[in-house]
């Protein structure tokens, strides 16, 4: 009776621990999984304008990430119209696509743009390509004129970061039917302003791409520090610029840019223009 009742005890904890290991391994599973999505984008197949910066006011006096319906302010003060045509204004502060024909608004979409690691192209572009891709594009691409790479709108297998936060490689993703039925709707040549005011600063340094990297080659080629063309690509040419400024200001040469230069470099690029 006492190896009966010593079997039955046995057999419970052989239960209860076989319970809790299957647990441990869906945990251990959904962690991974959503560690893995977090880095996971779709693969982006191989006339710069001013950057946006200013915040917009809405009608009811909230500031508001929504572009107005006359026009927009760019860093230089030049006023960009959108009153004819279609646009697309990208707000990646608020994950949403405001669509503008002829400066009316006609629809909105939620969105999702790159991550801090790999931003979106920040800035005023055109589309220049459009396709029906399948498999991760959700049956839709709408390229943009980004010249340090391939980036575009295109539907995405991992819906649930639409609208809710940016975790793209720098492509702007739409939930399937959103993105297919935008591709009906915008022509090639589409105007796409992309803004993201609230953006996480990263160090720059040679091989990065991307709207940072731009800003700052116009900011050094404007200081005559830079002879290169603004590309958005750090290479040589700029890494010998950001030299040439650290020594002029009598600052170890790296040739890399932390928040510290960076904010030292628009400073002075500010001043000259005003």
């Amino acid at each position: 009776m006492l190896r009966n009742l010593l079997n039955k005890r046995m057999i419970i904890c052989n239960k209860k621990m076989v319970i809790f290991l299957c647990s441990l391994m869906i945990l251990a599973s959904v962690i991974f999984l959503i560690i893995d999505l977090t880095t996971m984008d779709d693969y982006h197949p191989g006339s710069l304008e001013e950057l946006y910066r200013d915040l917009v006011f809405a009608e009811d006096g909230i500031i508001s990430d929504a572009p107005p319906s006359t026009q927009d302010t760019s860093t230089s003060g030049t006023s960009i119209p959108v009153k004819k045509g279609w646009h697309l204004h990208i707000s990646l502060d608020s994950c949403l696509m405001y669509v503008y024909k002829d400066g009316q608004l006609i629809k909105t979409y939620p969105v999702s743009g790159g991550s801090p690691k790999t931003p979106s192209p920040l800035g005023t572009w055109k589309i220049i390509t459009k396709d029906t891709w399948g498999e991760g594009f959700g049956g839709a691409w709408l390229g943009f004129n980004v010249p340090w790479g391939k980036y575009g709108i295109h539907g995405t297998t991992e819906p649930w970061f639409v609208g809710k936060t940016n975790s793209s490689k720098g492509c702007i993703r739409m939930k399937n039917k959103d993105v297919r039925e935008l591709y009906k709707m915008v022509p090639h040549g589409t105007t796409v302003t992309i803004v993201h005011h609230n953006r996480v600063f990263r160090t720059l340094k040679s091989g990065a791409i991307g709207s940072d990297v731009l800003e700052v080659q116009k900011a050094l080629k404007k200081l005559n520090y830079y002879p290169g063309y603004p590309d958005g690509k750090f290479g040589n040419g700029l890494k010998n610029a950001v030299i040439k400024f650290q020594k002029a200001h009598k600052l170890r040469a790296t040739g890399v840019i932390d928040k510290k230069l960076y904010d030292m470099i628009m400073q002075e690029y500010r001043k000259l223009e005003e």
